[in-house]
């Protein structure tokens, strides 16, 4: 099996390495780089069409990241007949549907196991599961790069600065950051996770608060609670309803999230007849995605199909559909915000009791047009006993 690769950045050469020190049927013939790319291969060339119409390449890899022109260099690989696996988490969430009745049209493969979680076989399975059962829950650690600095920043007591820029310096985090500490790397990641479990086409827009604000007075804080923040993408089905959010989540300091370190990934699937299955393992690098890439290249080789999704389902989105408590930090005269919901100050802080998730997060948006460095968190896991440790724990600080 011939294949070119597209973009030769740090996933690209992982793939080349691991193609080149592995199996002989597999084999890179053609490697796409800018014109602004010095050619330091024999492979590499700047002419994609001389790649497109070679009729000895089987697969496209495509590293390139970002929606353009990744988008049109998909498109065109499927529509000259070829499969194409690729890493690209912002391209497939926005066009997995397009990019998959393309490849139906031309019956060639479309596979992006290492778009989600890194090294972590979770499409894959994700897709076993979805054979079978109704997924109605999907949450977890999605992203190492903010898991990384949450982490440090209990475990080390550092602040959230020195935390990002030593993420940098490891290459756990790019030189602009946002998508990982935003949260959109984790929105991307859960429309693709979605979308697979549901056979529907992902939303548009999902509430999303990111870890941007958070401080180590928050960090000490939700520890002096026994509670450990992690930034957190969650969805759940209910009937022909669902919900998708992602947002700093508190757990209990003996829960498995609070103990996933550095830049490891947690995701939880839950099914009708599987029930509860969690994925542990290195959620970015350069050689866990390269080796994700690898086994989809694999299962091309071994004619080994995925699951077959038509994203057609008529599902409602409901960004209310779950509701829990919410901790806020932030310039007390926006407390009055809630002053219809039930809420206790700890520590200066507000706590909000069982307030739907889409109506918290319109709310926070008017909390930052006043205060600009507010930060919020979920409290627990919509379990009784994760709140319960923390009304227990706020109770002995009043006292």
């Amino acid at each position: 099996m011939k294949i070119a690769i597209l973009g030769f950045g740090t996933v690209g050469s992982g793939v080349y390495d691991i193609i080149a020190n592995g199996d002989t049927r597999m084999r890179v013939t053609a490697i796409f780089i800018r014109p602004t790319h010095p050619a330091t291969m024999p492979e590499m060339t700047t002419d994609l069409d001389a790649i497109l119409n070679d009729p000895t390449i089987d697969v496209i890899v495509e590293t390139m990241g970002g929606l353009h022109p990744a988008h049109d260099y998909i498109l065109q690989a499927l529509q000259h007949d070829k499969h194409v696996v690729t890493a690209n988490k912002a391209v497939v969430a926005k066009y997995l549907p397009e990019f998959t009745a393309v490849a139906a049209q031309h019956h060639v493969q479309f596979y992006f196991e290492a778009t989600t979680g890194g090294g972590i076989p979770w499409i894959r399975n994700l897709e076993r599961a979805a054979r079978i059962d109704q997924i109605d829950t999907i949450e977890g650690i999605f992203n190492g790069t903010s898991n990384y600095i949450l982490d440090q920043m209990q475990r080390a007591h550092l602040d959230f600065d020195p935390v990002l820029l030593a993420a940098k310096d490891m290459g756990y985090a790019e030189a602009d950051p946002s998508a990982d500490i935003d949260g959109e790397d984790v929105v991307n990641k859960l429309k693709i996770s979605a979308a697979l479990a549901y056979n529907m086409a992902p939303p548009r827009d999902v509430p999303t608060f990111g870890i941007r604000n958070v401080s180590k007075a928050d960090i000490d804080f939700f520890a002096s609670q026994h509670q450990v923040l992690r930034l957190i993408g969650k969805s759940k089905r209910d009937g022909d309803h669902y919900s998708m959010v992602v947002e700093p989540r508190l757990y209990s300091e003996t829960a498995l999230a609070a103990n996933t370190f550095e830049n490891f990934n947690l995701i939880r699937l839950h099914g009708q007849t599987i029930g509860d299955l969690q994925f542990y393992g290195q959620g970015a690098g350069k050689y866990p995605t390269a080796n994700a890439i690898v086994q989809d290249l694999y299962d091309i080789l071994e004619n080994a199909p995925h699951l077959d999704r038509s994203f057609d389902q008529p599902l409602h989105f409901d960004a209310n559909l779950n509701v829990t408590d919410y901790v806020l930090r932030a310039d007390p005269m926006t407390f009055a915000m809630f002053n219809d919901r039930e809420t206790e100050i700890v520590n200066d802080r507000l706590v909000i009791k069982q307030i739907p998730t889409g109506d918290m997060h319109k709310l926070m948006r008017g909390v930052l047009a006043i205060d600009a460095d507010a930060f919020m968190a979920a409290i627990g896991d919509s379990e009784l006993a994760a709140k319960d440790v923390l009304h227990q724990r706020d109770q002995e600080v009043i006292g």
